[in-house]
């Protein structure tokens, strides 16, 4: 490691690069006595840094904040030939699953020292592709899909979180959603309820069929007779519990009794309560209901929703860690991540009262 004499272009730094804020690699090299090599080192966490004193790099990063340095990105990207950029496709902006797996991968990327761009389809086929072309004019290294279905290989590492087509070079994430239901269902079951309502996922989201499939296999096993009757499902992409109220106040409006409701997701099961409550019925001691996520407002909710839990922003992390991995020259990258739910019980659940006929 080589230093170098600290002497009067200290004077020099202070006045020029820090009046406009714009202070180089070299000049923080000069101010700390080190080598531009040794410097970039620490700031990137190389492995070279490994061997660096604790003492020196906490020097150089005290430093960093006393000069504002910030990195020049560009100059990073030709010296490397790469873009240190991830391309991120969610269906909806503001979505609250959504947003919690996003504020994981960005978590990891930051860490990281990589950046992402975020680009929302909305549903259409068109855009989906049209927004894919874009992300890899723009030199993405990799991308991460968030209830998404990819359908083709990519030139580029790809990962799906909520993927479940299996796709070359692609990595599906995807939670156990026969544990999910058995979770779910099994508590119910436990409380003495029997008639029980549903509300199904979307037709386009990426969950909607293997969670059904896996409800009705363990509603099977359970003896819970699943009626075409107190089934709804979900007709909107809008991120808003106005699809789960609509859809239950059609249903009770039709006379069906149940005693509880399984909600396709926590947003949906939100609105649904408001739509009993509007019907002169309690939550729970008249319907109990079960989510699906834990977003964030879950918990706060009046009753409190027992729900079953994604850990949303840990499968951020996983799909960023592994998609890095992979561009890094990772070559053993796993198809598929499985991940484990839990279920949090709350305040929206209770024994059964009343049984219809």
């Amino acid at each position: 490691m080589q230093n170098r004499p600290r002497g009067p272009h200290m004077k020099k730094i202070k006045k020029n690069s820090l009046a406009n804020g714009a202070v180089s690699l070299q000049e923080l090299a000069e101010h700390v006595g080190l080598t531009k090599g040794t410097v970039s080192a620490v700031l990137n966490d190389s492995p070279s840094a490994r061997t660096i004193p604790q003492r020196t790099k906490e020097r150089i990063f005290a430093a960093a904040r006393e000069l504002n340095y910030r990195p020049n990105f560009f100059a990073r990207t030709l010296r490397s030939g790469r873009t240190f950029t991830i391309g991120v496709i969610t269906e909806e902006i503001g979505d609250a699953y959504g947003g919690m797996v996003i504020s994981g991968i960005e978590a990891f990327l930051s860490q990281h020292k990589y950046f992402f761009l975020t680009v929302a389809h909305r549903h259409d086929p068109h855009w989906l592709q049209q927004y894919l072309g874009i992300l890899l004019a723009r030199g993405v290294e990799g991308l991460i899909t968030v209830d998404t279905n990819l359908k083709e290989t990519l030139p580029i590492p790809a990962v799906a979180v909520a993927g479940h087509r299996r796709v070359k070079g692609v990595t599906n994430i995807i939670l156990d959603h026969a544990q999910a239901a058995h979770l779910a269902l099994n508590h119910l079951v436990e409380l003495g309820h029997r008639d029980i309502a549903f509300l199904r996922g979307q037709s386009f989201s990426s969950d909607s069929e293997d969670r059904w499939r896996s409800i009705c296999d363990v509603g099977q096993e359970l003896k819970i007779k699943i009626r075409p009757a107190l089934t709804a499902q979900l007709d909107s992409g809008e991120p808003s519990p106005q699809v789960g109220y609509r859809l239950i106040k059609d249903l009770l409006s039709r006379g069906h009794k149940f005693t509880a409701l399984f909600a396709y997701n926590d947003t949906s099961a939100i609105g649904a309560i408001r739509a009993i409550r509007e019907a002169g019925l309690r939550v729970p001691e008249d319907i109990s209901v079960v989510g699906f996520d834990d977003i964030r407002d879950a918990a706060y909710h009046l009753p409190s929703l027992t729900t079953v839990r994604q850990p949303l922003r840990k499968m951020g992390e996983i799909a960023a860690q592994t998609l890095v991995e992979r561009i890094e020259g990772r070559k053993d990258y796993p198809d598929q991540i499985a991940i484990e739910p839990s279920l949090i019980v709350r305040e929206s659940t209770t024994k059964a009262t009343l049984h219809s006929e």
